[in-house]
């Protein structure tokens, strides 16, 4: 019994451990072009659990005034690369509130304000990403 509570236990810790947020310097160069931002659906209570289920990865100069569907809504956690700016709006076609997050990770964006009564957590409508 004692066994099988470990291994439930190392269990829980692996997966953990495989969501947390990458570090800005994660986010690499792939086949050629430069990842500005890491977008994720899932966030958690527990820090180390954060910036997990599906990601969308954002190119630098990246423009979209409109969320694909899917993504509309559902953005809970991000990670901005080195020396890169992800600009937000809270309603499609750049339009509603806007924050511009810098260089680094976010693992809860329900604890970025967003006006006196909200967050920015499943609030992302838009972006515009930029790197130096």
């Amino acid at each position: 019994m004692a066994v099988l509570m470990l291994a439930a236990v190392l269990v829980a810790v692996l997966a953990g451990a495989g969501a947390q947020c990458p570090t800005p310097a994660d986010l690499r160069v792939v086949n050629g072009t430069r990842i500005c931002a890491e977008l994720f659906t899932d966030d958690s209570p527990y820090y180390d659990m954060c910036c997990g289920g599906k990601s969308l990865i954002v190119d630098c100069g990246a423009d979209v005034p409109y969320v694909p569907w899917e993504w509309s809504g559902s953005i809970s956690s991000l990670v901005v690369g080195t020396r890169c700016q992800l600009t937000v709006w809270s309603r499609a076609g750049k339009n509603g509130k806007m924050k511009t997050f810098g260089t680094g990770a976010v693992p809860r964006l329900q604890e970025v304000r967003r006006g006196l009564f909200s967050n920015w957590n499943n609030a992302i409508r838009g972006y515009y990403c930029q790197c130096n």
